[in-house]
């Protein structure tokens, strides 16, 4: 969860072509499952994507992540850049202290969306609540977890069946005082 406090400001619209006013106002932001589920609801596109989002895009998943009440809809207009460092620094945090070695992996070409996120959760039986509302990237992290340690054991190869053998017999040959 991330609380950021928008200044009072005075900024001109050309579009609607009038001045737009707005309080000082403290938003309390998360970056969740929950926040993307309901910006691709409204977009129709995959939000975890390297593709580069517009200015109105993000400033639409801004408002999606706000839980806070009755915000001024223009609030998102006005944030400053100390604003926009804060919650893009704080959507790029892992917020875990674990990590997974991806050394041998290839990227996945799969599109995540929000429905595929809720499929791993079902399939690994992660509960939707509270998970859901968890930063984005610290349930990535569980999912993955989850998937890895379900996976059955790695059967050995004949060479290290073979390798562990012989150690095992090395070491009850030294423990027995045998020859063989």
């Amino acid at each position: 969860m991330l609380v950021i406090t928008v200044p009072e400001s005075e900024q001109y619209d050309p579009v609607a072509n009038e001045f737009i006013t707005t309080k000082k106002q403290t938003l309390t932001l998360e970056h969740s499952l929950l926040s993307i589920s309901k910006w691709e609801s409204k977009w129709h596109k995959p939000y975890l994507t390297k593709e580069e989002k517009t200015v109105d895009e993000m400033l639409d998943y801004f408002r999606c992540m706000t839980i806070s009440q009755n915000v001024d809809p223009n609030i998102f207009k006005c944030l400053t850049e100390d604003n926009v460092k804060a919650i893009l620094t704080y959507m790029e945090d892992p917020m875990t202290a674990t990590t997974v070695n991806t050394t041998n992996q290839k990227p996945s070409r799969e599109i995540i969306t929000s429905e595929v996120i809720y499929y791993w959760m079902t399939a690994l039986h992660i509960p939707f609540d509270p998970c859901q509302k968890w930063h984005i990237n610290r349930l990535l992290m569980l999912i993955q977890v989850c998937s890895i340690k379900s996976q059955p054991a790695k059967k050995m190869s004949r060479a290290e069946i073979m390798r562990r053998n012989s150690s095992l017999n090395a070491a009850r040959r030294a423990k027995y005082g045998t020859k063989g």
